[in-house]
């Protein structure tokens, strides 16, 4: 079955939480260097993380980016 772009986007960065590459607490890249690195749209981007977000792997703060959940609480030094 093929996957949308988002999905691909999603599974990867998922991947990468899941094998410590990006650790709890830890921040993804911004919106712009994601889209830069897939080579995908911003807005394909953007629907990847609510997937994430939906799955309880990461939490989005408003003006500070994104960051993995675990057992560091997100952006807690900043």
């Amino acid at each position: 079955m093929a996957e949308y772009e988002w999905q691909r986007v999603a599974r990867e960065i998922s991947a990468d939480i899941d094998s410590g590459r990006i650790p709890p607490g830890g921040a993804l890249p911004s919106i712009v260097r994601l889209a830069e690195q897939y080579g995908v749209a911003d807005h394909t981007i953007r629907r990847a993380l609510r997937e994430l977000r939906e799955r309880g792997l990461i939490e989005t703060l408003p003006h500070k980016g994104s960051y993995v959940l675990g057992d560091e609480s997100p952006g807690q030094d900043m």
